[in-house]
């Protein structure tokens, strides 16, 4: 396996390093999120050339055998002992540092009845046409019947309240049938640039794999925690957005299932959309009331799924045994990150979530 980290001036395009001897390297992709990457430098290397790493302006990849497996901004360095520790996340951390300085995303809104993935090329459209602020990301074209607003009650984005774009996204993506996004980086056919590109998916990314298993004594390679826990549980979740007093924004998702009623409030004091609510308040609903769950699983390299065969959003058929529990379902992959020098071998630390009430389209 041939690995080696670059990095790159986000504005100028200008390669900074083309093989960053970074030690304890892990990144990985999220759903729904920039994902991460962590890893640690000598500081004489960083003395030696400081713009090698200049957080909130350096692009930094992850080349495996002449791909690139993940991209983004590095947003965090600081010596830790005799070594500089590395914080970088991909392209959706980037506008959680921008606003809406406009209004409306600089006339594209308000919103009514518009397809949500419309709403998010619109923000990326916004943040990349100031100047300073293109970094050169695509946004798929992919089109959904997710929609946001209405007459009465329209999506805007209002300048005197700068909102911030990032949170905008998150709020898009965050119900049971909203769209779904990921954060993509790759050589172009003639690996002459480097694309870098917002994934969507609708009505949801990934697939339900048959070919592949996650199983303990197989590639399972620790015993992982299984939770059940009555302090998360919920069957009433009440989302209380914008507002104060009696105007405040509030929707409530409830069912009867035979259990002792408990209940959960949902913070988000800068949605004002009630649709927006209720589909969060959904969403968690249907996340608290699940009891018994693998929320994370270590994973060797082996011909029952091997790195690089699954992608996020995909749910796989997962059998724990131990000593505490059996556990066997599907679950959803949500992130991972790779380990390519873990003790005893490349490793992928994966986090999962219960699939049965997810529904896929077409792989894209």
């Amino acid at each position: 396996m041939s690995l080696r980290v670059l990095t790159r001036h986000a504005l100028t395009g200008e390669w900074l390093s083309q093989a960053l001897p970074l030690q304890d390297l892990e990144y990985g992709p999220e759903l729904n999120g920039p994902g991460s990457l962590t890893g640690r430098l000598a500081p004489r290397l960083l003395a030696q050339q400081p713009t090698l790493v200049d957080p909130g302006t350096t692009e930094i990849y992850v080349e495996e055998d002449g791909e690139i497996r993940w991209g983004g901004l590095v947003w965090d360095a600081r010596t830790q002992g005799n070594l500089l520790s590395i914080e970088a996340a991909s392209w959706s951390s980037y506008p959680q540092r921008r606003h809406d300085l406009h209004g409306n995303l600089q006339g594209r809104g308000p919103y009514t009845y518009a397809d949500r993935c419309q709403v998010i090329r619109d923000i990326w459209a916004y943040a990349q046409s100031v100047a300073d602020g293109n970094l050169g990301v695509i946004v798929d074209s992919t089109t959904s019947t997710s929609t946001i607003g209405t007459p009465a009650d329209p999506y805007t984005f209002n300048a005197w309240e700068t909102p911030k774009l990032g949170d905008r996204v998150d709020e898009l993506v965050s119900g049971d049938a909203t769209p779904d996004y990921t954060c993509v980086s790759e050589w172009n056919t003639a690996k002459t640039a480097i694309v870098k590109r917002i994934r969507l998916g609708w009505p949801r990314l990934g697939a339900r794999r048959t070919d592949l298993t996650f199983a303990s004594g197989i590639n399972i390679v620790e015993d992982p925690e299984v939770q059940i826990s009555g302090d998360e549980y919920a069957q009433v979740v009440i989302a209380s957005g914008a507002g104060d007093g009696s105007a405040k924004r509030r929707q409530t998702s409830a069912v009867r299932n035979g259990r002792l009623r408990l209940e959960h409030v949902l913070d988000l004091p800068d949605v004002k959309a009630n649709d927006v609510l209720a589909a969060r308040a959904a969403a968690e609903r249907a996340r608290r009331e699940r009891l018994g769950a693998v929320p994370q699983i270590t994973i060797r390299n082996t011909r029952s799924a091997r790195f690089g065969s699954w992608q996020v959003g995909d749910d796989i058929y997962v059998r724990v045994h131990n000593a505490w529990t059996d556990y066997t379902g599907w679950c959803r992959i949500t992130g991972w990150t790779y380990r390519p020098h873990a003790p005893g071998g490349p490793q992928a630390v994966l986090t999962l979530n219960p699939a049965d009430s997810y529904q896929y389209g077409a792989v894209s």
